[in-house]
């Protein structure tokens, strides 16, 4: 029996996020094992008169793949799949992997090795910027245990946050969307937090559902060298195979020059992949109201209800303030009460305050809002 919850997000997937055209090729990526919603994205993609194509990709294989990755390999690699990826105008990529720590113990340079020449040029280079494109994650156990929840418990919540209307989420960035591209200055405040930039002449990029699910969150970018302050982030992050807390993070104009965590040595490894590292690529203000508490998952995370995300890395092309690299790490701080609460300023107007939005016009950003 078909999980009905399954073929809507399917059929969301195919005819909302992608907007899926007769005779597009879209390549169905599942990095885990089996997953059900693949095989109902191939039906819904035939039946749009699309033309389906599936990658699958196994964890544990490519971890060991990983251990002793060159550059000759990711070269290889990277012309055989950049090739496949020129083919398609659209892509699915579903993440469902049954440890998200099985890459712990790969080398970094080998992890540098992928993330540069193989990540970048097929990914970021080729599949962001020139295919219509979603990912998420499927619910598994792994998931669960990350969320300190039952598979059953998670699965509910799961498909309550994806199957969100998103439409209507849309319609509700719009006057955000309109103050951020107005707004020049911006400071954050909170608890180890006092921070500055300018995101003057950027555009903001509403994220309702087409591009990753789930999804709630408006991006811009800040300028590159405007940057000073110090953020304190109070969620775990896992990346690269290693959970990472504590990050504290001081930027002098634009550059990371002080970066402390659990693990200092292995941040600083990390902002050390290239130059673009220690610079930040995004600027993003979560709203999706099911969304509450970190699990670990960035595609969960970057989405929370009053959170925020700040991130070194490479830029999105739509949004370009000149920062490219071969990292893009979504760092998350939350501002609600239970957290430390905290405060958004544009212009030296208040805008948020412990997570909740105080402008009329952005009211209905509030989760009470968008939940009905």
């Amino acid at each position: 029996m078909k999980d009905p919850r399954i073929e809507e997000l399917a059929d969301s997937l195919i005819t909302y996020s992608i907007g899926l055209q007769p005779g597009e090729k879209i390549l169905i990526e599942v990095i885990g094992p089996d997953i059900p919603l693949a095989q109902a994205l191939v039906r819904y993609a035939y039946k749009a008169g699309g033309v389906p194509f599936v990658s699958t990709i196994n964890h544990t294989l490519l971890r060991e793949l990983l251990k002793e990755f060159s550059l000759e390999q990711a070269q290889a690699m990277t012309r055989w799949d950049l090739a496949r990826m020129k083919e398609m105008q659209a892509y699915i990529g579903i993440r469902g992997g049954d440890n998200v720590n099985e890459w712990a113990d790969v080398p970094s340079e080998c992890m540098k090795t992928y993330s540069s020449n193989y990540q970048k040029p097929v990914h970021t280079e080729q599949r962001v910027p020139h295919t219509r494109w979603c990912v998420l994650r499927y619910p598994n156990a792994a998931m669960a245990q990350l969320a300190n929840s039952s598979i059953e418990a998670f699965e509910d919540f799961y498909f309550k946050v994806c199957n969100l209307d998103y439409s209507k989420m849309s319609k509700a960035m719009d006057p955000l969307k309109e103050l951020m591209e107005k707004t020049d200055r911006v400071r954050i405040v909170g608890p180890g937090t006092d921070l500055e930039f300018s995101i003057k002449g950027m555009p903001a990029i509403k994220c309702d559902g087409h591009l990753n699910i789930p999804d709630g969150e408006i991006f811009s970018a800040p300028l590159k060298d405007s940057v000073n302050g110090r953020i304190s982030y109070n969620t775990p992050s896992l990346y690269q195979g290693f959970t990472y807390n504590n990050i504290v993070l001081d930027f002098e104009n634009g550059k990371i020059i002080k970066a402390t965590a659990n693990d200092t040595e292995r941040i600083e490894s990390v902002f050390n992949t290239d130059e673009g590292a220690r610079y930040i690529g995004e600027f993003a203000i979560g709203v999706n109201p099911f969304i509450s508490t970190p699990m670990k998952d960035t595609l969960f995370d970057e989405k929370i209800d009053g959170s925020f995300h700040f991130t070194p890395g490479s830029c999105y092309d739509e949004c370009n303030n000149g920062n490219k690299s071969a990292i893009h790490w979504d760092l998350v701080c939350i501002q609600r009460p239970d957290y430390g609460g905290g405060e958004i300023y544009f212009d030296d107007t208040l805008v948020r305050k412990d997570g909740r939005f105080v402008l009329p016009e952005l009211e209905d950003l509030n989760p009470e809002n968008l939940k009905s």
